[in-house]
């Protein structure tokens, strides 16, 4: 019997919306995926409170230090995105369609020596800071519109588009 989508439950997850002090967000192109960029995001350990997770996959993923950022904003709910088709069954051990994602935005308390994506596992192969009209040219189109109630909500914090 074939499993359907919407038998799957979705993954619970985390994102962090990363500023520089001039509200410019993070993105890193993913090591998997060229021309895929995205915000660091992963899923929540047994245990583990959404924002420590958060907090730790800032290390993990871009070598940043809990101490050297800011928890400015949290998403007050949770955000879902499926997967496409293609992706069904293939991530994740096909245990879940998609992801419940709650949002943090972070401001980074330093420079950019503070970045480091050569991590134990790295996941991104380059990285910049974009606007949030760079955010949402750039990212893969089944994450798109969680990116859009992101930068929604969260525009006050955000650096103007460049000109």
């Amino acid at each position: 019997m074939a499993v359907h989508m919407t038998d799957l439950p979705y993954r619970p997850c985390v994102g962090v919306m990363l500023l520089d002090a001039q509200g410019h967000i993070f993105v890193g192109e993913r090591i998997d995926t060229p021309d895929a960029w995205q915000m660091p995001q992963g899923g929540i350990d047994p245990g583990e409170s959404p924002q420590d997770a958060a907090l730790r996959e800032l290390g993990e993923e871009i070598g940043v230090a809990a101490d050297c950022v800011e928890i400015v904003a949290q998403s007050e709910d949770w955000l879902f995105y499926d997967l496409p088709d293609h992706l069904l069954g293939k991530v994740w051990k096909g245990k879940f369609r998609g992801q419940k994602q709650l949002w943090f935005v972070a401001r980074l308390n330093g420079g950019d020596d503070l970045i480091d994506i050569a991590t134990d596992h790295p996941e991104f192969s380059e990285w910049k800071w974009v606007d949030k009209e760079e955010l949402l040219r750039g990212i893969v189109p089944f994450k798109r519109e969680i990116y859009g109630q992101l930068v929604d909500r969260f525009d006050s914090l955000l650096a103007a588009p460049a000109i």
